[in-house]
C-alpha cells in the first residue's frame, strides 16, 4: 500500500530554511541535510504510520539532523501531508500558529 507525499507550503519553507542555515554553517552540509530527508519522506511513501504525537499529527525524527517531520495522513485518499518539518529544540506550541 503506497502513499503519495505531499508537502504544505510551510513545510517547503522550513525545509529551505534549514538548508540555508546548514549551508552558512558549511558548504555542501545543506545538500547532506536535503539528502537525509529525502531518505526519509521516501520511507513515509511505504509506512506512515507513526506514533500520533498531539491531535491528529504524526512525527517522525530525522537520524542524522535534529529536525523532526510532522505530517498526517489521508487514509480514504492515501496520502501523507507533511505539515512542518522543525528543529527539534522549537517549541511545540509553533505548530499552533500553523493550523
Amino acid at each position: 500500500m503506497t502513499y503519495s507525499v505531499i508537502i504544505d507550503p510551510n513545510a517547503i519553507h522550513d525545509i529551505q530554511k534549514a538548508i540555508d542555515y546548514y549551508d552558512e554553517r558549511q558548504l555542501g552540509l545543506g545538500l547532506k541535510f536535503e539528502t537525509e530527508l529525502n531518505k526519509h519522506i521516501l520511507a513515509l511513501e511505504s509506512n506512515p504510520f507513526y506514533q500520533v504525537r498531539y491531535e491528529e499529527v504524526r512525527c517522525l525524527p530525522l537520524k542524522k539532523f535534529p529536525y523532526t517531520i510532522h505530517f498526517t495522513l489521508n487514509d480514504t485518499q492515501k496520502l501523507v501531508i507533511i505539515r512542518a518539518v522543525f528543529h527539534m529544540a522549537l517549541n511545540p506550541q509553533a505548530w499552533s500558529k500553523r493550523k
